[in-house]
């Protein structure tokens, strides 16, 4: 029987996290903080904010380009540098790096091992 009226009206639906509610269906914050420690990264507030501005553009747009999330981030973090900024944060590149951890597939041209990348 359903106790709410999302069980109710969605059967069968994955429970949306309110700090996240733009995240896969697959997707849980502890997920990401086990990817994370593998990475060599201790998530911040800042490292949140990426995930949270990446998974709400793939809510837009199923694949969208990288210029569009590159975009997406230096806008959101113009405050305290940018992009550039968050290359500091994230080693291997932020939308790389946070598309992983976000549980996302990062799009074309966001990983390039032929310059090094660690993604």
């Amino acid at each position: 029987m359903p106790r709410t009226m999302e069980e109710f009206t969605r059967p069968g639906a994955v429970h949306v996290n309110p700090d996240f509610p733009d995240a896969p269906p697959h997707w849980s914050s502890q997920l990401a903080e086990d990817l994370a420690r593998d990475m060599g990264l201790e998530l911040t507030d800042e490292h949140w904010e990426v995930i949270r501005t990446l998974q709400g553009a793939y809510r837009d747009e199923a694949e969208p380009p990288l210029r569009r999330l590159h975009e997406a981030l230096e806008g959101r973090f113009s405050g305290k540098g940018g992009i550039k900024y968050l290359y500091v944060i994230f080693n291997g590149g932020p939308i790389a790096r946070g598309c992983q951890l976000a549980g996302l597939t990062p799009p074309a041209g966001a990983i390039d091992n032929s310059f090094g990348s660690e993604a």
